[in-house]
């Protein structure tokens, strides 16, 4: 019987894993989904990358997804001189317009309306909060004049956060759309929106891919500002997951808050029936070492404990010294947490009735339910869109989830949900038939034994593939 992870993993591709040797490697070991960062890619390097992936994954016989990570709006600061350090009191001007090479008395940024959008008192942080700044002057036009609160060594590009100052900036500039078109024709399988503030953004984020692609290309929001946590509701009725961006997050709002924030949002995630992935410093300091700290295992094992659906790695894996060992070791710690009696998840029946989907999601979360107290070893069921396992998923049962389907083209995007497996099947033959054809697919794949318990989920009539209204308990 194979003892797979069910919360899965997301490693960011780069320098460190470009080659397919290691591409193949980071699969074996563990990973679900790759990731590809368009801060730091180009549209050529992430078509090599795109067609190396679908190569490994037909010879390994993995559905290995693919997720396009967008820039978004993301603020920097400008070319500087060498060995540039702001000192405490000191002032320092801020300028738009024409880009220049900055120094310790003038720096140069890339948000054209910043003197317009900020107001004195507003701090501005730079490099992550390393370095701090408080407007005393703007002309509301081209300039600011700052005070150096926090001091530091400041190097070129390094990006800056605004936590008490509503930007004006669009949620997709105009490399985000190029990317999420070039996105678009390669068919990837999640696209990820970058400080999402409202629900608007992912609005026009879809708008765009529906005029680009005749697929459905589900988008994940980041959240990674104040708007973003205040407004989730909004955003969630339209993002088909989130990711709980914790590095920006954690700047822009009080890093003590982050904990409980995270919690939340992967709370109502999970109640909205839609992925949710954790993301930022999983690991770092295995980029250097092989070991993580005491820190990183619990922040780990946390995220698997509150039912988060992924993880995701960036530096560790795209620019890190250990790639691979990164992925053995977070996949030991996610094994050895989340089947732990120790996780609890609170079950409540679905309540809108006069949803058309209600008998759907009824079905689904008894056959969680049943499940989890025949001790069944797995959930099947048969699905065109996927429905039936995002809401099987998020009930958390204690097995797997295994997800037969006819359209191939969400095989890979099912690989984010928590506990999913997919399997291509297009037989329609008669429901005793397919039952027993897909869970004799479960016994070959080590996902089911003799004697074992199945819930079988399916559709009535099966040859018409419509909503699932049927519930099987097989013995095997």
């Amino acid at each position: 019987m194979k003892k797979l992870k069910k919360t899965k993993i997301i490693a960011t591709l780069g320098p460190s894993s470009s080659s397919s040797g290691v591409i193949e490697k980071l699969i074996k070991e563990g990973v679900d989904v790759l990731r590809i960062n368009f801060s730091h890619s180009s549209h050529e390097e992430a078509q090599v990358l795109i067609k190396e992936i679908r190569k490994i994954n037909t010879n390994l016989n993995t559905n290995t997804s693919i997720l396009a990570d967008l820039q978004g709006p993301k603020l920097r600061i400008g070319k500087m001189r060498p060995d540039i350090s702001l000192n405490v009191g000191s002032i320092i001007k801020i300028k738009t317009g024409k880009e220049f090479i900055g120094d310790d008395k003038v720096i140069f940024i890339n948000y054209q309306t910043l003197p317009l959008d900020i107001n004195i008192e507003e701090k501005i942080l730079i490099d992550d909060g390393k370095i701090i700044l408080k407007v005393t002057e703007t002309n509301k036009k081209d300039q600011i004049l700052a005070e150096v609160i926090q001091g530091g060594n400041v190097s070129s590009n390094k990006g800056f956060n605004l936590p008490n100052t509503s930007i004006s900036q669009p949620a997709l500039t105009d490399k985000d759309i190029k990317d999420a078109i070039f996105s678009a024709k390669q068919n990837v399988d999640w696209i990820a929106l970058s400080f999402v503030r409202q629900e608007s953004d992912i609005k026009s984020l879809i708008k765009l891919l529906e005029k680009n692609t005749d697929y459905r290309i589900p988008v994940i929001a980041k959240i990674e500002k104040p708007e973003g946590v205040k407004n989730i509701d909004d955003i969630m009725k339209y993002a088909s997951g989130i990711m709980v961006a914790r590095g920006d997050l954690g700047v822009e709002i009080n890093a003590a808050e982050v904990p409980l924030i995270q919690k939340k949002l992967v709370d109502k995630a999970k109640k909205a029936r839609i992925p949710v992935i954790i993301a930022t410093q999983m690991m770092e300091s295995m980029m250097e070492s092989l070991n993580p700290n005491r820190a990183e295992v619990n922040d780990v094992a946390n995220s698997v404990m509150d039912g988060a659906d992924a993880v995701m790695l960036s530096g560790e894996t795209s620019v890190g010294k250990h790639p691979i060992e990164v992925i053995k070791t977070i996949s030991k710690i996610i094994s050895k947490v989340e089947n732990s009696n120790l996780i609890s998840l609170k079950h409540k029946h679905p309540k809108d009735y006069d949803s058309d989907r209600f008998i759907t999601k009824s079905v689904c979360y008894y056959a969680a339910k049943i499940a989890n107290d025949t001790n069944a070893k797995a959930i099947s069921t048969l699905t065109n869109s996927g429905y039936t396992a995002y809401q099987i998923s998020s009930w958390r049962p204690k097995t797997h989830v295994l997800a037969f389907t006819s359209n191939s083209r969400i095989l890979t995007q099912l690989n984010l949900l928590w506990g999913v497996k997919a399997f291509y099947y297009d037989s329609t033959e008669s429901t005793d038939k397919t039952v027993e054809e897909i869970n004799k697919i479960a016994v070959d794949n080590e996902y089911l034994q003799k004697n074992e318990k199945v819930i079988n989920l399916t559709s009535m009539p099966i040859h018409e593939k419509g909503m699932v209204n049927t519930v099987r308990v097989t013995k095997i």
